[in-house]
């Protein structure tokens, strides 16, 4: 069983936020591949299904970005899950506009939802786990990047949004299995087809 959290703020004010696009992801993953409804649970909204054969429960903490750290490790804690089985889908200032790219370990780029999922999972050996980055880009000062990621996407990259969230939801078998760098290749190669 696998845990692939998206992270992003509650609300109908935040849905089309940069910072929500982790929650678009999954969304669209659910849709995809016909995950079962959802359930409050966790602290989060929870939805179980399969990718690839295997069992693949998507979670998208009702926390605030801030504490999502309490949602994944109460959900972590309660299926009994180690590290290897998370996988979290979040927005990355660094990657180029809808760039997908996947790692393991690593620093958490001043992200506060990966900040405190690893404070709430170093006993079960975080920052080891995976991150799928979706890029938002960077609007080019430090200053301007509170502003960034809690602004709305343009109407002008509301296609290539579209294309990048599809892309991800129709190659997510490979990420189910494992297989991180032909998720990345067929998840591009798509990009360039839409």
């Amino acid at each position: 069983m696998q845990l692939w959290v998206g992270l992003g703020n509650p609300g109908p004010q935040y849905a089309m936020h940069r910072h929500n696009v982790g929650f678009m992801a999954l969304d669209t993953i659910a849709a995809v591949h016909g995950f079962g409804p959802v359930q409050n649970k966790c602290q989060g909204w929870l939805q179980e299904g399969r990718i690839g054969g295997g069992k693949v429960l998507l979670l998208k903490p009702a926390t605030f970005m801030n504490e999502s750290g309490r949602s994944v490790g109460e959900a972590m804690r309660f299926y009994k899950l180690g590290i290897g089985a998370l996988t979290v889908f979040h927005d990355e200032l660094d990657l180029a506009p809808f760039k997908v790219k996947v790692r393991v370990g690593g620093g958490l780029a001043g992200h506060n939802g990966l900040r405190s999922i690893d404070r709430h999972l170093k006993d079960l050996g975080a920052p080891d786990f995976r991150r799928v980055r979706l890029g938002i880009g960077h609007p080019g000062h430090k200053d301007q990047v509170h502003g960034y990621v809690l602004g709305n996407f343009a109407k002008d990259e509301q296609d290539d949004l579209a294309d990048m969230l599809g892309a991800l939801a129709g190659e997510a078998h490979w990420l189910a299995k494992g297989d991180e760098a032909r998720f990345m290749s067929d998840v591009a190669l798509r990009q360039q087809e839409a």
